[in-house]
């Protein structure tokens, strides 16, 4: 993975996410490891508030914040930090883990929805899920708590790379504007500049897929079905 890369118009990102929209974190898994990269897969223990709202595909905007005791009825790095998210990104929170405190509600959730954000993964905790289950914005967590972050938990740095708790490595690095898939299965990353090959692979396999699919249910065989398309 190279260390620089053409940053993608609006309009591509735009393109991009909506097709990400259409495969599975499965393929998108497979080809990550056909190209030589096995360890994007995030930690199984993220999991979707809702499950009406499992499905999310953006472009990474991280916020990074730590457990420390702090006075005030509120933290202004938070709300700069999420005031600078746009169209077709997800926000990325790290810095906490199981810390037992919520990283944000429904009033920030509501305001990020606005600002054109399409989601969140949170390496933390979340609370007001009921009312956010109502803002059809999806949200894979680690837990829930309804213990506020103000005076525990605050911002110190955004849109800069991140750690996450990974499937198959200890760690994996969130950069911004790498892009962030979610659905039933899970959470797997696609660095940026991974993003069009890895997504015209997927592509190719969610087609496959169903071609196998259809060949299945008009009768053929596993035998027939893997000398006709190969493994699967």
């Amino acid at each position: 993975m190279t260390a620089t890369h053409e940053p993608l118009s609006k309009e591509r990102r735009a393109e991009l996410r909506e097709r990400y929209l259409k495969v599975d974190t499965a393929n998108v898994a497979d080809v990550l490891d056909e190209l030589g990269h096995p360890d994007y897969g995030l930690a199984s223990s993220f999991w979707p508030i809702h499950e009406s709202q499992n499905k999310m595909a953006g472009w990474a905007y991280t916020i990074r914040g730590q457990m420390t005791p702090y006075s005030g009825t509120g933290d202004p790095e938070k709300m700069k930090a999420v005031s600078g998210l746009q169209d077709g990104e997800i926000s990325v929170w790290s810095g906490g883990g199981a810390s037992g405190v919520c990283f944000f509600g429904e009033l920030i959730a509501l305001g990020m929805q606005h600002r054109g954000c399409v989601g969140s993964l949170i390496d933390g905790g979340i609370r007001d899920i009921e009312w956010i289950g109502k803002m059809n914005f999806p949200v894979f967590t680690q837990y829930r708590s309804p213990v506020q972050s103000i005076g525990r938990w605050g911002v110190n740095a955004w849109q800069v790379p991140v750690y996450l708790p990974g499937a198959t490595a200890e760690r994996v690095r969130v950069r911004p504007g790498d892009l962030i898939l979610a659905d039933v299965d899970g959470v797997i990353l696609v660095p940026q500049e991974l993003a069009e090959p890895v997504l015209e692979r997927a592509e190719e396999l969610t087609r496959k897929e169903v071609a196998i699919r259809e060949d299945l249910n008009r009768g053929l065989g596993l035998p027939e079905v893997l000398e006709k398309y190969g493994h699967v």
